[in-house]
């Protein structure tokens, strides 16, 4: 019989390990990113003088090759939130479409697609860790928390944002978890199961940093400083969080008519692809940055915004969460964040250049405000965005947040009214999670107190 120490410390290795491992993987999965992305929008165009035609005819391939894909695999790698509440309600994720989800997700971002990374990586470090947490079953009880652990760690490194990796899996959603009463639900670990927790993170975040300081090519959110709060920018504040506010509302408002559009064309998914890859390159003709995840991006803009002017870097933000519900709609499969991410940031030095305002400070405002809106908890949107900005702007992070969060839109825009046949099952699935939640806390409970 092993003991409750033996079995503890083993499972802190573990955490630590496939900590270690989910941030190799992110790191590996950006490095061909960004290197396919290198070779595909920079080698190729110049040999061959960089046509004006290049992104419409390369985002139309990808799309074929998407569409293909999906119709052959079907729809991998599954949504971040889909991940994210399997892990929470089954306390694991199938590990059978492991490379569906890696190169489902790797396929589009090479192809320009204007989505994010997240939900292949995360699917596909939770099926590892559910795998593992298989073989290890006979140690303990607490080896099926390996898949929460694994997701907690690959969040971080994605984002390069460790608060808010800690929380994702257990609120069970990236953009926080509504219970019936509206509020976000929040299943706080023993102290135990916390520090496992922040040694995977740590683990992850290690790795990243490590690998990246060794071969470049790293990851996550860019880091902005030096932010200035006078008068002047605080009396625009508002106007910000507002103006970023309106951007989530076009985000949300245009996924419910790509949706209709989606639903219109039926089950053509090759035919759904290529008309986003069609549109996206169209747009990329005129608006380079609507296209990319725009973590990479976001760094490019940073030393040239002031060239662009502000009409120019406004509408690259009203484009691009409209071409991202499109990209996401229509058969590209990924995240959201990365790019809404990047239309704020744009959003910001277009206000910057209009205004004469801190630049930082209405990057702070802007993105804070649209993400609000877009993801209804000015928390999460903290977590998320804490380490983006400097400290001086956690305040001004945090008000432009619950100011795009109180902006009212209609409920179903926010995909709280889908398949009518799945809300109360829904409901009841997650009232279920929690349950088996806290019976497998007490039954844990029982087993260490026995060990």
């Amino acid at each position: 019989m092993i003991g409750k120490a033996v079995r503890w410390t083993i499972f802190v290795v573990c955490a630590v390990a496939l900590g270690a491992a989910a941030g190799a993987f992110a790191w590996a999965f950006f490095f061909l990113m960004n290197s396919g992305i290198g070779f595909l929008w920079g080698t190729v165009p110049e040999a061959l003088g960089s046509p004006i035609w290049y992104p419409v005819v390369v985002c139309a391939a990808g799309g074929l090759a998407v569409g293909l894909f999906t119709k052959r695999f079907g729809d991998y790698p599954e949504g971040l939130n889909e991940v994210l509440g399997k892990v929470k309600r089954d306390s694991r994720y199938e590990y059978n479409h492991m490379g569906a989800s890696f190169f489902g997700a790797l396929l589009p971002l090479l192809f320009g697609g204007s989505i994010g990374p997240e939900a292949g990586l995360t699917g596909v470090i939770a099926g590892l860790c559910t795998w593992v947490g298989d073989r290890l079953r006979f140690l303990g009880a607490e080896f099926r928390e390996l898949s929460s652990v694994g997701v907690s760690a690959v969040v971080s490194a994605i984002f390069a944002a460790p608060l808010f990796g800690l929380a994702v899996p257990l609120v069970g959603s990236a953009d926080g978890a509504r219970d019936a009463r509206g509020g976000m639900q929040l299943n706080v670990p023993r102290a135990t199961k916390t520090a496992v927790y922040l040694c995977a993170v740590a683990g992850a975040l290690g790795m990243m940093m490590l690998l990246g300081d060794l071969f470049g090519m790293g990851g996550g959110l860019p880091h902005f400083s030096g932010i200035e709060v006078g008068a002047y920018e605080l009396a625009w504040g508002v106007p910000l969080a507002l103006a970023g506010a309106a951007a989530g509302a076009l985000y949300l408002a245009s996924g419910v008519l790509v949706g209709a559009v989606a639903r219109a064309m039926g089950d053509r998914p090759v035919v759904k692809a290529l008309v986003a890859g069609v549109i996206l390159g169209c747009a990329g003709v005129v608006l380079p940055f609507a296209m990319f995840a725009g973590e990479e991006q976001a760094i490019e803009l940073e030393g040239m915004w002031t060239a662009l002017g502000a009409g120019v870097l406004i509408v690259t933000c009203l484009v691009k969460v409209v071409v991202t519900q499109v990209c996401l709609g229509l058969g590209w499969r990924g995240g959201h964040f990365f790019p809404i991410i990047f239309a704020g940031i744009s959003l910001g030095y277009g206000f910057a250049a209009l205004t004469g305002a801190d630049a930082v400070f209405c990057l702070c405002a802007c993105t804070a405000g649209l993400l609000g809106c877009v993801m209804r908890q000015p928390i999460m949107v903290a977590l998320l965005l804490f380490l983006c900005f400097p400290v001086k702007g956690v305040l001004v992070m945090l008000a432009a947040a619950a100011i795009g969060a109180a902006v009212p839109v209609p409920r179903s825009w926010l995909g709280e009214q889908g398949a009518k046949g799945k809300g109360a099952e829904g409901a009841q699935g997650a009232e279920g999670a929690d349950a088996q939640a806290e019976g497998a806390e007490g039954a844990d409970a029982r087993a260490e107190a026995r060990g």
